[in-house]
């Protein structure tokens, strides 16, 4: 679906706004959702002769790019932070940092979700909140189908055996 006009991209971008809001702010810290939401679809613009049919799955991508690369900025700015200190505090001596304090917190998806790997809560996510289909979440993540269907399986396992025997009611199922 190549997009030749400013309105044919506007049309796009009122489509989805509200899914890629919705997507990022599952996943992302508040303050960080407008950023993300908007270099979401600054990359669309740019590659917007590029754009697929279904736009969604792309964005969807796109945003989780855009984390993944936020994530690792500041991961890096507290590593340096932690190195100033560090150096603060040994007159410029360095020493091996604990790694416990180097360990950039994550964003909490859910509550009941906390003990779940993060990998797992991204594959139950797309399936349960975003509603794509295996085609369309495989996109997302960059696998093929029967990936994606193979690690949602997993991640089902695993969050009705945290979940415990009552994960086997019918009216679980049918939501996972």
């Amino acid at each position: 679906m190549p997009i030749d006009t400013e309105a044919q991209f506007t049309d796009v971008y009122r489509a989805h706004y509200e899914d890629v809001l919705r997507f990022v702010r599952r996943r992302a810290h508040p303050m960080n959702v407008d950023d993300i939401v908007g270099e979401t679809f600054l990359a669309a613009w740019r590659r917007r002769r590029e754009l697929p049919e279904d736009p969604r799955p792309w964005l969807f991508g796109t945003a989780r790019k855009v984390m993944l690369n936020a994530n690792r900025g500041m991961r890096r700015h507290t590593a340096l932070a932690v190195r100033v200190q560090q150096a603060a505090e040994t007159g410029g001596h360095t020493r091996a940092a604990d790694p416990a304090v180097l360990v950039d917190g994550r964003t909490d998806l859910a509550a009941a979700w906390q003990a779940l790997a993060p990998a797992d809560q991204e594959v139950l996510a797309l399936h349960v909140w975003e509603q794509l289909s295996a085609k369309d979440a495989a996109k997302v993540l960059g696998c093929t189908r029967a990936a994606y269907a193979m690690r949602l399986t997993r991640a089902k396992r695993r969050l009705a055996a945290r979940l415990g025997p009552t994960a086997t009611t019918p009216a679980l199922a049918t939501t996972f």
